[in-house]
């Protein structure tokens, strides 16, 4: 119990760290870095980072065998994922990309269910549908989607980018119970800085750093720092405990975040819509954790189970 109440205080910390990192990405692009240059900066300081981390306090090695799952994790989770969501949100806007984010649960679940055999139930699938909608009326009441010209491209993009990372959590989940956070990040980050490199390296040698201004700076070091180091070690240390729905699923709060700092800020209201949207959005919330919840014997046969066959922690 302790443990997946952690995993749920770390799952609202990335909730925070993720909803802030929308408007600071936008923030940097395009007047102070190209995408390309934002994601070779990231990569390469989340990968220093987790590197440094690692050999200091979790002197792990892992087997040659898990090394070609971790570099696919590398491409899928940090490379693609990340470069197609800088490149898509610099033609995009935070609002269509909030809201395409809202099939990221729906694409884990599918998958855990193809790739790891979790069972999609009828709560789980309600609880998913009531967030969706709550999300959806929070992200466009009083705004408007765009699917025209840049716009389309950019929302296309940030759609591959939500597949990739929906892939990630899957394939990612049964080296969670085999190594620590810290060494699996280690090495998702190299070979991500890996696959990036050939395509990022030249806008890289063109970043002009005396250019940039006090805000540009905090906004590099809260994206490595907070939005790649913490949020992808909080991501993987909330797997352990919890399933790859419920940990998608709370990329529903984001949009709930944002507007309670709105309102705190002094940027917004509350309103009919706003309350009706959080209440679906937490509902939802409710639902997804009492799906997967398992009584005892069940829930330790189910976990022999797993860690035999996939090498998890249920």
């Amino acid at each position: 119990m302790k443990d997946t109440r952690r995993a749920h205080i770390a799952l609202l910390g990335i909730t925070v760290i993720f909803g802030f990192a929308y408007n600071i990405v936008k923030s940097l692009m395009p007047v102070m870095l190209s995408p390309m240059q934002l994601i070779f900066i990231r990569l390469l300081g989340g990968m220093v980072v987790f590197w440094l981390f690692q050999r200091l306090f979790v002197p792990e090695k892992v087997q040659k065998k898990d090394l070609i799952m971790l570099a696919i994790c590398g491409m899928f989770g940090f490379a693609l994922n990340q470069a197609l969501f800088y490149v898509g949100l610099n033609l995009s806007t935070p609002v269509d990309a909030s809201l395409i984010h809202v099939l990221n649960p729906i694409m884990v679940m599918v998958l855990a269910s193809l790739i790891l055999g979790e069972k999609i139930t009828l709560k789980k699938a309600g609880g998913i549908a009531l967030g969706a909608s709550g999300v959806v009326i929070l992200v466009l009441y009083g705004r408007q989607l765009s699917f025209s010209g840049n716009h389309a491209w950019g929302n296309l993009l940030i759609f591959l980018n939500m597949v990739f990372y929906a892939l990630y959590l899957v394939l990612i989940k049964p080296l969670i119970g085999k190594y620590h956070t810290t060494t699996i990040m280690k090495w998702v980050s190299f070979f991500g800085f890996i696959f990036i490199l050939p395509f990022s390296i030249k806008p890289a040698l063109e970043i002009n750093f005396a250019a940039w201004t006090i805000a540009a700076w905090l906004g590099v070091l809260y994206i490595i720092f907070l939005n790649t180091f913490l949020a992808y070690l909080l991501i993987n240390f909330a797997l352990k405990s919890m399933s790859t729905t419920v940990v998608s699923y709370y990329s529903y709060l984001q949009p709930v975040i944002t507007a309670i700092m709105s309102v705190t800020i002094g940027q917004g209201g509350i309103t009919a819509p706003k309350i009706i949207a959080a209440l679906l959005i937490f509902s939802g919330v409710y639902m997804v954790n009492r799906s997967t919840s398992i009584p005892g014997p069940e829930k330790e046969e189910q976990e022999k189970v797993l860690h035999v066959g996939l090498h998890q922690k249920k």
